[in-house]
């Protein structure tokens, strides 16, 4: 029961910060984007946001392929890392992150997520019985 809960909220959260790039966080997710990318940031923050509202959607909608659903957010949450790196290198403030320090904390987040994908949608030891 605590992982289908976990797995709830995580998918709550992803629709939330999908519905967050669409709308009213738009500017600071453009923010994010790393200046390296060959890609238009603002294409780049509503891409972002549809694919969170389907992963999102995904581990609610289809439980039998949550394994699968949950290496597809993992890798989600390892491909965005970048712009959290980029926030943290270029000094750039939004979410709330004005400070030097509390990017960086930010970063050591990100693998927390992604340990909490795996977990939550049982796709690590669903991974490890196939082993």
């Amino acid at each position: 029961m605590p992982k289908t809960a976990a797995r709830w909220i995580l998918a709550l959260a992803l629709i939330y910060a999908g519905v967050s790039h669409l709308s009213f966080a738009r500017v600071e997710f453009q923010a994010q984007v790393p200046a390296w990318l060959p890609l238009d940031p603002d294409f780049v923050v509503l891409a972002s946001g549809v694919v969170e509202i389907a992963l999102g959607a995904a581990l609610l909608v289809f439980p039998r392929h949550r394994h699968l659903a949950g290496w597809v957010v993992a890798a989600f949450f390892v491909a965005v890392f970048p712009g959290n790196i980029n926030q943290y290198v270029n000094h750039v403030d939004a979410f709330g992150l004005t400070s030097d320090r509390a990017r960086l904390i930010r970063l050591f987040f990100q693998p927390l997520l992604v340990a909490w994908a795996l977990w939550c949608t049982d796709a690590w030891a669903a991974w490890r019985r196939r082993r």
